[in-house]
């Protein structure tokens, strides 16, 4: 049971009240109860009562008006030390087990072979298991000195100091995880850089951060490579000065950003990998660099993640075709929509726009779905095009909605004046393209010409090929040519997509090939 003497020294702990996290804020006395009582603030506010007062008297505060309690002492686990933890989490209890033998994966073993295995071991998992500092001096590093993965979720740690005790002991650490802490910043920093020498991987997810504060920390750090931060409290980015120039994978994931402050991240010089789903963001802009060109912005960028924000304009696919090195995009849950409505348009749009991607929301672009994809494009605005003054002199305007437009009619050329008006969405569904069947392996068939929907999958197209042929579907191997490509001969690889998907129009011809 704690006195009132003892009161200072609770002040900022952190407490595990029934599974929930708390801060002490407070520890008395309060009348006209009787006994000793910790006033604490609920990580989930939800938790609370009120903001610190009783009966008209305010014993502490709370950033949320229902985020306090008070509990009795006996309610709240203080946690225990790390090298405790690791023996509860591994279920060796030294008072008990020294003399005993133990069994680990049904093989008995004496306590000095367990010791042993500590040394050796590589990895500590003790998310939510108390842990509220590194012990006795020294006694980690002779313990267990070679962990180079650890995971301290939801711990009682107070500050970056408790952690730093522990984290100096650790030489090979490269992996840490820290997410719902809520851990008092450091007072001098730099003083911690050796602390945490050997560390590339840091996850501090749902920690109440805001970026101020991570970059406070961020000279802890100086070798840091990923950096997950995901829902704390950052709105504006300020430009890391002399901090994170290792960075390559920054995870802002359910951040509210402030928008216009993104580009102070950007002079990150290793950078590959920025998440930003879910920040709300709608625009971004690279003024430094003309439509069509390359910004000196985000230099190494390959992988950016825009999942679930409200990006509604194509001018912002514009400025992400500047980014010089932009290979991966996922840009899923945003409400970029084409004229005739159809997602999958949407996504044709997309690789259209930016000629360097490789993946798009997770999916490898094949060649021919890149050729689709631009051939379609330019028909879509052909019309446009000619009408903003065509071959070599569009205008401004149509240059700077489709940067790439003119070099997609350098590839393919322009397009003829059938092509020129992109059928509706119902229009698509129900046209009718005349196909040619060869048989290049049978010389002695004739060709069969069909009229087939556009809409129509592969799979049918063997399935009506079955009723004419009388062979499996399964043997048969689907080619087709087209009269713009001579001499191209492209395969139809995947029985689930459309004729429209592989781009074949009126008078191709599908060769049929089987086993």
């Amino acid at each position: 049971m704690f006195n009132p003497e003892q009161a200072a020294d609770l002040l900022g702990r952190r407490v595990a009240i029934g599974g929930e996290r708390a801060t002490v804020r407070f520890a008395g006395l309060v009348p006209p109860t009787t006994g000793f009582w910790l006033g604490v603030e609920w990580d989930d506010p939800k938790r609370g009562k009120h903001d610190g007062t009783h009966e008209g008297v305010q014993y502490f505060t709370c950033r949320h008006p229902t985020g306090g309690s008070f509990v009795r002492p006996e309610k709240a686990s203080f946690g225990v030390d790390f090298l405790t933890a690791v023996r509860r989490e591994y279920e060796f209890d030294t008072e008990e087990e020294l003399s005993q033998e133990v069994i680990i994966s049904s093989k008995k073993l004496k306590w000095s072979d367990v010791q042993c295995r500590f040394e050796k071991l590589p990895v500590a998992m003790l998310k939510y298991c108390e842990v509220n500092g590194p012990g006795e001096p020294g006694e980690i590093r002779n313990t267990t000195p070679n962990i180079e993965f650890l995971n301290l979720d939801g711990s009682l740690l107070t500050s970056w100091e408790d952690v730093a005790a522990i984290t100096k002991q650790l030489d090979h650490l490269h992996e840490l995880h820290l997410s719902e802490n809520r851990l008092r910043l450091p007072f001098d920093p730099s003083a911690h850089c050796l602390d945490f020498s050997s560390l590339k991987t840091l996850i501090l997810n749902r920690c109440e951060l805001t970026w101020k504060q991570i970059l406070e920390c961020a000279p802890m750090w100086p070798q840091l490579e990923h950096l997950s931060v995901e829902y704390n409290q950052i709105a504006e980015l300020q430009r890391p000065e002399g901090v994170l120039q290792t960075l390559v994978h920054l995870d802002l994931y359910g951040n509210p950003l402030v928008q216009d402050s993104l580009l102070s991240i950007s002079a990150l010089p290793r950078l590959d990998c920025l998440n930003l789903t879910a920040t709300g963001i709608s625009a971004i802009q690279f003024e430094d660099a003309p439509p069509g060109h390359h910004t000196s912005m985000f230099p190494a960028l390959t992988h950016l993640i825009v999942d679930q924000n409200n990006i509604t304009e194509w001018s912002v696919v514009n400025e992400l075709s500047k980014l010089p090195s932009l290979k991966k995009l996922s840009c899923r849950g945003n409400r970029l929509v084409s004229s005739d409505g159809n997602p999958a348009t949407a996504n044709q749009m997309l690789i259209a726009k930016l000629g360097q991607l490789v993946t798009l929301n997770g999916c490898e672009i094949e060649p021919l779905e890149r050729r689709g994809a631009e051939l379609d494009y330019i028909k879509m605005f052909g019309e446009e095009w000619l009408k903003a003054g065509g071959p070599g002199h569009p205008s401004t305007h149509f240059t700077n909605q489709h940067p790439r437009y003119q070099e997609l009619i350098n590839k393919y050329g322009a397009p003829e004046e059938g092509e020129l008006k992109k059928p509706g969405p119902s229009v698509l569904k129900n046209q009718l393209l005349k196909i040619t069947f060869t048989f290049p392996d049978d010389s002695s068939r004739k060709p069969i010409e069909k009229r087939l929907p556009a809409s129509m999958v592969v799979q049918k197209v063997k399935g009506l090929l079955y009723r004419l042929l009388k062979v499996p579907p399964s043997d048969l191997r689907l080619t087709y040519t087209s009269t713009k490509m001579v001499g191209a001969e492209f395969e139809l690889s995947n029985d689930l997509k459309t004729l429209q998907f592989y781009s074949i129009e009126d008078g191709d011809q599908i060769l049929v090939r089987w086993s």
